[in-house]
């Protein structure tokens, strides 16, 4: 069920975004070789904690043990940081990170370079990041989820990537992954109608390679079945009479 929110959740939504956008980006200037994955999730939680009233989404969700997921090069999602996965020069890993504010959640990922990186990794990054804007433009009153999709896939497909078929974005708000579901691929005018005080979680999932998963035997981590790197990036978004209003963005 599609739960539609009024302007005094958006405004709860957007403060939580708030610290959740002023989050991923201290991660984002903070990561460098010789850290572990677990110092990432360390940090992500003292500062989002330091916020009062903010607490980590993903602790506990469904069981999981950390404030965030970290992902390094062929993980797609969901890698379980670790004082044993220490971050390498040449490495990228994706931060996906949730906040809880007042009863409702954001949800916003970063793929991040790891020192010097090599030229088709960072095209993979801005690539991935630039399917995440076009599926956001698409957010707009009139069209359907299936917009969002397709804008990311052309702009996947385009640059000779693919999009995993596995994986989707999400509603989200009092519940952390509400409908609809929002899929990478699709069709223009196909799937559910957005429609004013719709938020969803778009996030783009991007492999150099075949789009084929498989999940690890942790149960949590996906990869890529080719061990292709990916890249992840994801913002909150709530549809509105007058576009799309990115709820997760640092300022």
């Amino acid at each position: 069920m599609i739960q539609l929110k009024s302007q005094r959740e958006l405004d709860i939504m957007a403060h939580g975004g708030r610290i959740l956008g002023q989050t991923v980006r201290m991660l984002e200037q903070s990561v460098r070789p010789g850290m572990s994955t677990l110092d990432i999730d360390r940090l992500a939680e003292e500062f989002i904690r330091s916020h009062d009233g903010a607490v980590p989404s993903f602790k506990g969700l469904y069981g999981f043990p950390a404030s965030i997921c970290s992902s390094i090069n062929e993980e797609i999602v969901h890698g379980i940081p670790s004082k044993k996965r220490i971050l390498r020069d040449g490495d990228i890993v994706s931060i996906d990170v949730g906040v809880k504010y007042d009863g409702f959640h954001t949800d916003s990922a970063t793929t991040v370079g790891v020192g010097e990186i090599d030229a088709e990794s960072q095209r993979l990054l801005d690539v991935t990041r630039a399917s995440l804007e076009a599926g956001i433009a698409a957010a707009v009153l009139g069209n359907h989820i299936g917009d969002i999709g397709a804008a990311v896939q052309e702009t996947v497909e385009a640059a000779g990537f693919n999009v995993t078929r596995d994986l989707v974005g999400h509603g989200i708000g009092q519940t952390f992954h509400e409908d609809p579901q929002v899929p990478n691929f699709g069709k223009a005018k196909r799937g559910t109608k957005l429609m004013a005080g719709l938020t969803i979680a778009i996030e783009p999932m991007v492999m150099m390679g075949k789009h084929q998963t498989r999940e690890m035997p942790d149960k949590w981590t996906v990869v890529t079945a080719d061990g292709s790197r990916a890249a992840h990036f994801e913002h909150t978004v709530a549809v509105t009479a007058d576009g799309p209003v990115v709820l997760t963005r640092a300022v």
